[in-house]
């Protein structure tokens, strides 16, 4: 069954690319009328325009600039909080300053994102779907601040999914394991790092944009009409793999993925 969103208006924070491009042109490609909410250098309106939508500047750590934005949206039916970021530190060494930036843009960025998205859907209703992380639920090293903003994001979607379920706004989000945008494309490049990294993966491989954009577009649409609350993995079955899948015993690695050998 194709995702219909004909008539409806969707916002997209962090849109301009990676997984929140794939979430807008998935959402216009079912008929959504797509606003692009990013920084100035990432050229929203531009890449709205590509999608038949529109685009705002938009700092999510400024309510300010949220407002202003969704003011200019009229009725919004849609909104993917997906704008963030990530930091590398080891944890004795994190500054205090990336911890702060991080958690502004990725947690506080969301509770303001829909906060405001919630007060323009309350006469309506509509869906709300957070890009969250696996991240969320593991500790994975160097990222401390990026770990602990994603594992905030599931409480917010708890509460905010318990309290504006009577208004018919649905809250859920995705966790995305590895997946190829202009932040990670230098571990894809790099084998010495995927390949171990994958051997952990059941589908043996990272992921796309795409393939997390259909899963956002999935909750946002009313196939899931009686889903709210959740989160809705999206790792090729990372989280599943406790011990890990693969071993060159039966298996090789190539062109950037785990593969079984012939018999």
């Amino acid at each position: 069954m194709a995702l219909d969103f004909t008539g409806k208006t969707a916002v997209v924070t962090g849109g301009a690319n990676g997984i929140g491009w794939a979430a807008a042109s998935a959402l216009a490609a079912g008929g959504a009328r797509v606003w692009i909410f990013d920084l100035d250098r990432e050229k929203p309106a531009e890449a709205g325009a590509k999608l038949g939508g529109d685009g705002a500047v938009v700092d999510v750590t400024s309510r300010a600039s949220l407002d202003a934005a969704f003011a200019r949206c009229g009725d919004i039916d849609i909104v993917v909080a997906n704008a963030g970021m990530a930091a590398e530190h080891e944890f004795l060494d994190h500054p205090a300053d990336a911890w702060d930036r991080t958690l502004a843009v990725n947690l506080t960025g969301a509770f303001h994102t829909v906060q405001a998205a919630a007060r323009v859907m309350q006469p309506r209703g509509g869906s709300i779907v957070l890009t969250a992380s696996t991240n969320s639920f593991d500790g994975e090293a160097r990222l401390t601040a990026y770990n602990a903003s994603k594992a905030g994001l599931l409480g917010l979607i708890h509460t905010a999914a318990n309290e504006l379920g009577p208004y018919g706004i649905r809250v859920n989000a995705v966790c995305p394991g590895l997946i190829r945008t202009r932040l990670t494309q230098r571990h894809f490049d790099t084998p010495a790092v995927v390949k171990p990294y994958f051997q952990q993966i059941a589908l043996g491989r990272g992921g796309e944009p795409e393939e997390v954009g259909n899963a956002i577009a999935f909750l946002a649409s009313n196939l899931a009409s009686f889903i709210t609350g959740t989160t809705l993995v999206v790792d090729g079955g990372q989280m599943a793999s406790k011990f890990g899948t693969w071993n060159e015993d039966t298996a090789e690695f190539y062109s950037g993925r785990w593969r079984r050998r012939s018999s």
